[in-house]
């Protein structure tokens, strides 16, 4: 839900069309607003027009209009929706206040048949009610991804435990392979150096002498080149070797991806296509309803007198279903045309309004079960591209590796010629020389063998320096990792106690407003009203399940009176009077309000059909949910309005 900041500045509704209002323009300031006057004076309709400006759909466009539309003026924002008559009901468009109106309908919005007032009054469960807004499937995902990373750190931990063992001896190792590396570079060194030292000083025929010298020329030219052949194949192998690490850990990051195949993704699109019609369809019949209702409470309060007349003058026709729809304590009913009492009429209302409170419920079911599927297609969408990117990214470095690993071949092969070619050459050497070229050729060979173990030395050394550093890091890597294990597990416990939390919040809220009330509105013998949890979970992040713990608890409304003789006893709600029982529901309305931090979101709070409270307790009410709202509206009759405090803004015409 989107958050709506107004520090101080007036509010400014134009509304055409909406329920009974044709035109109207109303400026609210921040704090009270009351909404004075007698019954089928527009005050519901105009608080209907803020809920609509606030992305609400609970709203009906005229009678003889096909389209209505409210503005909203609020700082240097503008809210415009519109709302559009249909073959299947009503149809909002535009951009209200927020983009998700749940919260605001459940705890801000609390007109008559607001959910809240209506469960206490009721007596049904009311903890779901306070935690319908949160997203317990949600909370299960992150707690499944907390544990997740938490096990692979609690890995990454281990696997580094184990290696800072293994490191005292490779570091001996090393030690041992630095010294011998030494050793043979000083000999080779001392090898060379007489090899340079020497000359030949023979008495052999210049062409011998020139073929000698040519032969060892070219010896130790291919000697150089042989060792420099050498170092590019151990460059060649260090390469692919940083190379295989970079792709092991891409191919552990792809083999972690939860496997997710297209056919998977369609299927979830399907179902989205398949809800989103399913909501559709109930939402569209939701509206039908409400305008039936709408039009039943508008003829039961007198309104469409036009229908009334034409009835008159054609009594035969359709028409006369509604004739002298006042006349008596009967009424005609325009479905059937029979005389019945008006109560009648009236309980088939409340079991409409009950059954359309039922497909609310069933669309807002809807909505949570398309959110979770939103959610899951974006996972498995965005599984899907990192996939195909490391496949991607794989095949580059297997491509690149096969790339060095031919180089590598080809070198090992020039290698493999250069070091034949050493041995032809040492050959016609031997063949030319005499005694004295014996120790020459002696010392290219000593020097020859002694490159070869100093390069398998240096190979050697270089791996173990590798191994060495990668553990170096990971040890690095240690305090970190327990910093983050540490997060994780402050997260698990945040998340798996974040409904005992919110519920803890919430009895408490429901309590102290509750015992605040009481105190301030002196209901007789009514001592107190109290919320309780029952069945609480644990907080233990490492003995409950995650599933155990979101469940959460029962929430209990106690009711307790005294008699007249001072006996204390336990109450039900079914025995509260109504003034009783509609401040009840308030309170817990409010209870929710403060809980889900409604007014960071959401500037109006609106109250209505406050008549079954007498007119000081409404006073006292409204200065105490005063306290909360930027924008608080009240409808009222002009009798319980004139209690209020008269610094409170007035707005007595809508229309």
């Amino acid at each position: 839900m989107d958050s709506v900041t107004a520090s101080g500045d007036h509010a400014t509704f134009d509304v055409e069309r909406i329920g009974g209002i044709e035109s109207a323009t109303v400026e609210i300031p921040p704090g009270v607003t009351v909404l004075a006057g007698r019954n089928a004076t527009n005050r519901t309709s105009f608080l209907q027009a803020i809920m609509a400006a606030h992305g609400s759909d609970w709203t009906t466009v005229k009678g003889d209009a096909d389209r209505g539309q409210v503005e909203l003026s609020l700082g240097e924002e503008t809210y415009t929706r519109t709302l559009t008559k249909t073959e299947d009901g009503v149809v909002g468009s535009g951009t209200g206040v927020l983009s998700d109106p749940t919260l605001a309908n459940l705890f801000a919005f609390l007109l008559e048949d607001n959910e809240a007032r209506r469960a206490v009054v009721r007596g049904d469960e009311l903890r779901e009610l306070i935690m319908r807004p949160v997203d317990l499937e949600q909370i299960r995902r992150e707690i499944r991804d907390a544990e997740q990373r938490k096990a692979a750190i609690d890995d990454d931990l281990d696997d580094i435990a184990s290696r800072k063992r293994e490191l005292p001896e490779l570091e001996q190792r090393r030690e041992t392979l630095r010294e011998n590396v030494a050793d043979v570079r000083d000999e080779l060194r001392s090898v060379e150096a007489r090899i340079d030292d020497r000359t030949l000083d023979v008495e052999i025929t210049r062409q011998n002498k020139n073929e000698l010298e040519t032969a060892l020329d070219e010896l130790q030219a291919t000697r150089s080149e042989l060792k420099h052949v050498r170092d590019e194949i151990q460059s060649e192998q260090e390469s692919i070797s940083a190379l295989r690490d970079e792709r092991g850990n891409l191919a552990a990051e792809r083999a972690s991806l939860t496997d997710a195949p297209k056919d998977e993704l369609d299927e979830i699109k399907a179902k989205l296509t398949d809800l989103r019609e399913r909501k559709r369809d109930r939402s569209d019949y939701t509206t039908r309803l409400q305008n039936v209702i709408k039009f039943n409470e508008e003829l039961l309060a007198g309104e469409h007198t036009q229908i009334t007349e034409a009835i008159q003058a054609k009594p035969e026709s359709v028409g006369d279903i509604t004739d002298r729809l006042y006349q008596g304590s009967k009424t005609t009913c325009w479905t059937c045309g029979s005389r019945v009492k008006q109560a009648r009429i009236e309980a088939t209302l409340d079991a409409m309004r009950t059954h359309r409170r039922e497909t609310i419920a069933d669309i807002e079911a809807i909505e949570a079960e398309i959110e979770d599927l939103v959610t899951e297609r974006d996972a498995v969408a965005e599984t899907l591209t990192r996939r195909q990117k490391l496949t991607e990214t794989l095949d580059e470095l297997d491509a690149e590796i096969e790339q060095r690993q031919s180089t590598v071949s080809d070198l090992r092969e020039r290698r493999d010629n250069l070091s034949d070619r050493v041995v032809e050459l040492e050959a016609k050497v031997s063949s030319l020389r005499s005694a004295e070229f014996d120790e020459v050729l002696d010392l290219h060979t000593e020097a020859n063998e002694l490159e070869f173990e100093l390069d398998r030395l240096e190979s050697e050394l270089d791996d173990l320096n590798d191994e060495i550093d990668e553990i170096e890091a990971e040890i690095r890597r240690e305090e970190s990792l327990v910093t983050q294990r540490e997060e994780v597990v402050s997260e698990l416990i945040d998340l798996r106690t974040r409904i005992d939390r919110l519920e803890s919040e919430a009895t408490e809220q429901f309590n102290e407003r509750m015992d605040d009330l009481l105190d301030i509105l002196g209901y007789d013998n009514l001592e107190r009203i109290w919320l309780e949890r029952t069945d609480q979970p644990t907080d233990t992040v490492d003995t409950i399940a995650p599933d155990d713990v979101i469940e959460g608890s029962n929430f209990e409304l106690h009711i307790v009176r005294s008699s007249e003789g001072g006996t204390v006893y336990e109450d039900t709600i079914a025995h509260l009077s109504e003034s009783e029982r509609e401040v009840t529901g308030l309170v817990f309305a409010l209870a929710g309000y403060l809980v889900h931090d409604v007014h960071e979101r959401v500037p109006f709070m609106l109250l209505d059909s406050l008549e079954a409270i007498d007119a000081e307790r409404i006073a006292s009410l409204v200065d105490y949910f005063a306290e909360y709202p930027t924008y608080l509206v009240v409808a009222l009759l002009p009798e319980d309005a004139r209690a209020l405090r008269d610094e409170y803004h007035r707005v007595t015409r809508i229309g």
